[in-house]
């Protein structure tokens, strides 16, 4: 694991990002919560509440921020790819990480806390860089046209099957 970096991901939260650090590292194997920082009684957040969580997902180092209901949102402009061997981990985080969030298309979804999210089987990126070229373009287009990535059905679109 990883537990020093000179550069670490600060995501902002209005005040959620102790919860939604415990529900990332709860999905993710090799990652924990590292440190909580509270607010004290000089604020601006409210006495006791988390200011700043550090966490580590899969050993990478990321720091949730309470900075409160501000301007600053997440958006899809940042996001985290996950890596997933095979169609039962595509299932997994799609389902566990969309779970009150919202689908979109291509692989992307955003989780219940407006962080976007990029669930990509290592297969696609194979495909879509082959030398192959009619088979890299019919397994885009066939990837275009899904929200969750279903490797069966690009290989499929691949071989032209």
């Amino acid at each position: 694991m990883i537990t020093t970096s000179k550069i670490k991901p600060c995501l902002w939260f209005d005040r959620e990002g102790e919860e939604a650090a415990n529900f990332y590292v709860s999905l993710f194997p090799d990652s924990r919560v590292t440190s909580v920082s509270r607010y004290g009684e000089a604020g601006p957040g409210e006495p006791g509440s988390a200011m700043v969580v550090t966490f580590e997902l899969s050993g990478l180092p990321f720091m949730a921020l309470n900075g409160g209901p501000v301007s600053y949102r997440l958006s899809e402009a940042f996001s985290l790819s996950v890596d997933c061997a095979d169609q039962a981990e595509v299932d997994y985080y799609w389902d566990a990480l969309g779970a009150g969030g919202e689908y979109s298309r291509c692989g992307w979804l955003k989780d219940r806390y407006g962080l976007s999210w990029q669930i990509t089987p290592r297969r696609l990126p194979e495909l879509l860089s082959s030398a192959d070229t009619a088979g890299a373009a019919r397994a885009m287009r066939a990837m275009m046209g899904m929200a969750k990535i279903d490797i069966a059905a690009i290989e499929a679109a691949y071989a032209r099957i």
